[in-house]
């Protein structure tokens, strides 16, 4: 098929599906890298951030501090579509907050030489100029920076955070923290007029140690304050002095996962723990809503709306965790901890709908919710964000959301730090393109690694690979709907247990209503590379080991992919094992009438300096096999997503130690035009493909359980295939 055919194919398949536009929904519509804001010249591989970010009253640039950096970056979003680079500008120390009022940019710095002896300050910064133009000293290590709605004054959370690493971690650890309220006259702070507000003998955990970790104020010109590590909230009035203040109480949760053990199973509980809130936000004159991180001994995985008496209105309780991992983001390695991990949370009001958003740092989601009745508060989406979202803001006048994703992983290869921008419009979610949403018991999944098709249009079955290797999984995906719905999970057992050491990498259909799993293998984790025979209630019943003659050559680079070709079982190499010539990776054939086995060569592109490629899948269909293959290359420096074809005829299998035949490959469909549809960045891990019964390509990405990852799952059909 003509590539340029199929490149529309593919974008008019993802989106004809939905139905007449009806309602209203946040869509991300750009993503900005933070290496951008380095200037020429400069470091670009150094660690960088954005944490926490806001936006000028105006609405068209966004301030973000960069901690390892220790600057802020600004950004220019006049055409949110296309954010552009402003810069960076160095603030003296480590920023943790930074916010506008007028023209001007206030941000708090930490400037401490220790735990026990802390300090910082605020400075004011004149973006036009790129100047500091005052700093006050704040006496404290800052963190939340909040200004009055009117901007007449800022709220500074002084938190004098602890020392983890001494004693037991706990409290207290002097000196303390405290608020301070700063005027702020024709844009300038008035340093000597700034008033320390005392927290100390309120807490019931740690009273002369109390910690401020987040500041909200209001209209009228309260401050409310989490004391994070103190379990506790207070709220200042607007003369300065403390109006109410009350432990943040404790939550037992049930229904969630609470083990690290490699499986998704939603039926534990975990006792009552803390809250512990991390961020805080008014939602009218007397309600605020907490993110409930949890930092020292709680946790619990969910977000609460209080009344500023203290009066409990409302909590998520396992409700945001479940729905997060219906569409694919739990984190199961953080299941022995604080799981979804919910950090954020931001109040404001959209065409007159009051909304919250919720991120959890965790999983990389941004919950949003309608909160029309503060005590029934609705969820009407999940939005995809960067890896680990820290901070958000809002912009209704130009129905904008961003977040700041904090997290630089470009040392591992991976992304780097990201602003991301959303808009909301008269328009369908166009995330998460998969779920298990509607399933009883909830199936949790993730990683998926293989696909392939069933007997009915759109029925498709996936494989997730060892990230869950408590749990290896047979899932079946109905992609007649939008979003595809997973709807059926079977377990892959061996003598009745689930079944130890696979890393499933491609499935096929056995014709029999069984199937054949390909284990992609790693010797040095006593994993072989294998393939398996499964029957229709997930029973192993035959386990076919790789042949003596490769076994000297292995790698840990194994299979990525299974199909049949009548008797003959084909799977695809990852990458060059030790007797391939370099650019060359077999596709190893096995033939299951005979026993014998075999394999071509097929030649590799070219990867880019510090890459490299190998194949992800494979499947028959017609004359043709068609192979995934892509680099291991993400966000900006991905190049290689593609799907060729080899003739059918040139899949002649030669006895393995001799020269083998070498197969030629056409270029069917470029996926990275695909994986830029949801305006993030490009997933480096395009597993999966199936060609379903009525000739329609369907791929999945593989979003690594959620580890080192954002998460994302991208589901979508390339049309039909001739």
């Amino acid at each position: 098929m003509p590539m340029k055919t199929l490149g529309l194919t593919s974008t008019l398949a993802i989106f004809a599906a939905f139905p007449a536009l009806a309602e209203l929904n946040f869509n991300r519509i750009a993503s900005f890298a933070t290496p951008q804001n380095m200037a020429q010249g400069e470091d670009a591989a150094r660690e960088t951030s954005a944490e926490i970010i806001s936006a000028s009253e105006d609405g068209m640039t966004l301030v973000y501090t960069d901690s390892p950096l220790g600057v802020i970056g600004l950004v220019d979003i006049t055409d949110p579509k296309a954010p552009k680079a402003m810069g960076n500008i160095d603030v003296g120390g480590e920023p943790t907050t930074a916010v506008f009022i007028g023209n001007m940019i206030f941000s708090g710095v930490n400037t401490s030489e220790s735990f026990t002896n802390p300090s910082g300050k605020l400075v004011t910064i004149d973006p036009a100029t790129r100047a500091i133009t005052a700093e006050c000293d704040i006496g404290g290590q800052p963190d939340a920076v909040a200004k009055a709605p009117d901007g007449s004054f800022l709220a500074i959370a002084i938190e004098n955070e602890r020392d983890e690493d001494a004693g037991d971690g706990g409290l207290p650890q002097m000196p303390a923290g405290y608020v301070v309220k700063l005027p702020v006259v024709d844009g300038v702070a008035d340093c000597d007029a700034q008033v320390r507000v005392d927290l100390t003998a309120l807490a019931e955990i740690g009273a002369e140690d109390p910690e401020p970790e987040y500041v909200d104020v209001n209209a009228a010109g309260e401050i409310v304050v989490t004391l994070q590590e103190n379990n506790h909230i207070v709220v200042i009035g607007a003369d300065g002095t403390v109006v109410s203040h009350f432990n943040a109480g404790e939550v037992e949760v049930s229904g969630i996962d609470t083990k690290r053990d490699g499986r998704l199973e939603f039926t534990e509980t975990k006792g009552a723990v803390p809250r512990e809130p991390d961020a805080i936000a008014w939602i009218d004159a007397d309600h605020f809503a907490t993110a409930n991180e949890g930092d020292w001994n709680g946790g619990t995985r969910s977000w609460s709306i209080f009344n500023k008496d203290g009066t409990l209105i409302w909590d998520s309780g396992n409700t945001l965790e479940r729905a997060i991992a219906e569409i694919g983001h739990y984190p199961e390695h953080r299941s022995h901890t604080k799981g979804v991990e919910l950090e954020s949370v931001k109040f404001d009001t959209f065409d007159g709908v009051p909304m919250a958003f919720v991120a959890s740092e965790r999983s990389s989601i941004i919950a949003v919710y309608d909160l029309t009745d503060p005590a029934s508060p609705v969820l009407r989406q999940l939005l995809p964000s960067g890896v680990s979202p820290e901070g958000i803001a809002t912009i209704p006048a130009r129905n904008l959301l961003i977040t700041a994703n904090e997290v630089d992983l470009r040392a591992d290869g991976l992304a780097p730090a990201h602003v991301m921008i959303y808009e909301r419009t008269e328009s369908l979610a166009a995330y998460p393109m998969l779920t298990s949403a509607g399933t009883d018991p909830l199936i949790g999944w993730g990683a998926l690694s293989g696909l392939t098709a069933g007997a009915e249009p759109g029925q498709l079955y996936a494989v997730s690979d060892s990230i869950y290797g408590a749990m290896p999984r047979i899932y079946t995906i109905d992609a007649t709907q939008t979003p595809a719905q997973i709807t059926a999970a079977l377990d892959i057992t061996r003598g009745g247990h689930p079944a130890q050491k696979l890393d499933i990498e491609g499935i096929a259909p056995d014709g029999n209503g069984g199937f054949w799993v390909a284990s992609e293998g790693r010797s040095d984790r006593l994993i072989p590379h294998a393939i398996y025979n499964v029957n229709d209630k997930g029973e192993i019943k035959q386990e076919i080991a790789l042949p003596e003659a490769l076994l000297p050559h292995e790698i840990r680079f194994g299979f990525e992919g299974i199909t049949v070709a009548g008797d003959w079982l084909w799977m695809a190499v990852q990458r060059e094992w030790k007797d391939d010539p370099k650019g060359m990776v077999k596709l190893l054939a096995y033939n299951t009438a005979d026993k014998s086995w075999g394999a071509v060569h097929y030649p590799l592109d070219t990867p880019a300096e510090g890459a490299w490629m190998g194949l992800s899948e494979i499947t028959l269909h017609g004359d043709w096999v068609y192979i995934v293959e892509r680099d291991n290359q993400i966000a900006g420096k991905a190049v290689t997503k593609k799907l060729y074809r080899v003739p059918v005829a040139d899949m002649q299998a030669a006895e393995l130690g001799g020269t083998l035949p070498v197969v030629t490959k056409e270029l069917v469909h470029d996926f990275l035009p695909d994986l830029a549809v949801l305006n993030g960045y490009a997933m480096d891990k395009v597993e999966g493909f199936a060609i379903d019964s009525a000739g329609t390509g369907w791929v999945v990405t593989d979003n690594d359980g959620v580890d080192d990852s954002s998460g994302e799952t991208l589901f979508w059909s390339i049309g039909t295939m001739n």
